[in-house]
């Protein structure tokens, strides 16, 4: 005992103690416990099930005594159901648990998934915004061509007036007798007031 205490060490862990039982790989049980939970669900199932029950009664009921290996009361069968049923509940739950698993990691993934989605909406729906503010500000085709439109209105209308003018202002000359372009009058206006033109009418007036 003491020799046992002196070879035990103090930084490995104990071993566990007591029964130790056969270690089952839970992926491959869970699968096979869902195929089995699968297979009982469908009407395949339901319909052996029914027959072979059948069969038994009929075999049991019918066939000679001495070849009856379950007499009327059917204690074998009743054993063989309880079985059956005591072994199907715990399957079904397995098959159960583990779908619920499969249905909680799916529906993370799904959150994580509705969560990008609505950060990559919100985004979009920001640059979008930004985009019409800044074309806002920016000048269109159609605007382009309606202050092109309005411009050509503006210069046309300036030419009318012009031509209007000119044909005022020659109709006049006309009227007058005067052979002299109706734009230079100003002009020639402008050079009678001049000092020289005030000599020259003095000294016609002082030589008649």
């Amino acid at each position: 005992m003491a020799e046992q205490r002196r070879t035990e060490r103090l930084d490995l862990p104990r071993e566990p103690r007591g029964l130790k039982l056969p270690r089952v790989d839970q992926e491959t049980f869970g699968r096979w416990s869902e195929a089995i939970a699968r297979g009982m669900g469908t009407a395949n199932f339901i319909v052996y099930m029914t027959l072979f029950i059948t069969l038994w009664f009929v075999w049991n009921t019918l066939a000679p005594a001495g070849l009856r290996f379950d007499p009327y009361t059917f204690t074998f069968l009743t054993l063989v159901l309880s079985i059956q049923a005591s072994y199907a509940a715990p399957l079904i739950l397995l098959a159960q648990n583990r779908q619920a698993d499969r249905d909680r990691v799916a529906l993370d993934e799904d959150r994580r998934r509705a969560g990008m989605q609505k950060a990559d909406t919100e985004y979009l729906a920001r640059e979008i915004a930004a985009l019409r503010i800044a074309l806002g500000e920016v000048a269109t085709r159609d605007f382009l061509r309606s202050e092109l439109a309005r411009m050509a209105e503006e210069l046309d209308e300036a030419a009318q007036r012009r031509l209007r003018l000119e044909r005022r202002l020659r109709e006049g000359s006309a009227a007058r007798g005067d052979d002299a372009d109706p734009l230079d009058e100003p002009r020639d206006e402008m050079d009678g007031d001049l000092p020289g033109d005030g000599r020259r009418d003095s000294g016609t007036s002082r030589h008649p």
